[in-house]
């Protein structure tokens, strides 16, 4: 119910309507918190997992390293779990390593951001990245705007110059 107004036998229908839609809307969008928040760390954990027990912690050839695993989820649980989707979690699992880093990422990011802060290698450039999907979700919580992070908006160097330009 919006806040400053109460529910009385007396509101005008049209009251009562508005406060029921304002109700489900707010429920609405914080099961989506809840579910995207629950999903980024499933994948997170499914990332470490696949990194601990198969690749024991090393980069390695991801395709040699897990060929019947995305046959199985799938056939258990549905489409989501091939290949590139679990080596998109593996990835997501060896650049944002620290536990805590990633329960406060996935309040703040949906599984969809964090796939687009993947391609940025250098950590200024996620934390810039983060900060900016973050404030994306904030301003349109579940529209996809379809655009990843720019990486030279992340960047930290001098202005006018580039990553390829070397001092002489």
């Amino acid at each position: 119910m919006p806040k400053g107004r109460k529910l009385t036998p007396s509101a005008k229908p049209s009251d009562l309507f508005e406060d029921i839609r304002a109700l489900i809307e707010q429920a609405r969008a914080a099961t989506a918190r809840a579910i995207n928040s629950a999903v980024t760390l499933l994948y997170w954990q499914v990332g470490q997992r696949i990194r601990r027990d198969v690749l024991h912690e090393q980069r390695a050839e991801y395709g040699e390293q897990i060929v019947a695993t995305p046959r199985q989820l799938t056939d258990e649980f549905g489409r989501g779990w091939n290949k590139a989707a679990l080596t998109r979690m593996m990835q997501f699992a060896e650049r944002f390593s620290d536990p805590k880093i990633v329960a406060t990422l996935s309040q703040q990011l949906t599984w969809s951001h964090v796939v687009e802060l993947l391609p940025l290698k250098d950590s200024l450039q996620r934390h810039q990245g983060e900060r900016i999907s973050s404030q994306e979700r904030a301003v349109s919580f579940g529209r996809a705007s379809g655009k990843r992070p720019d990486p030279s908006a992340c960047d930290r160097r001098p202005a006018g110059r580039s990553s390829n330009t070397t001092r002489t």
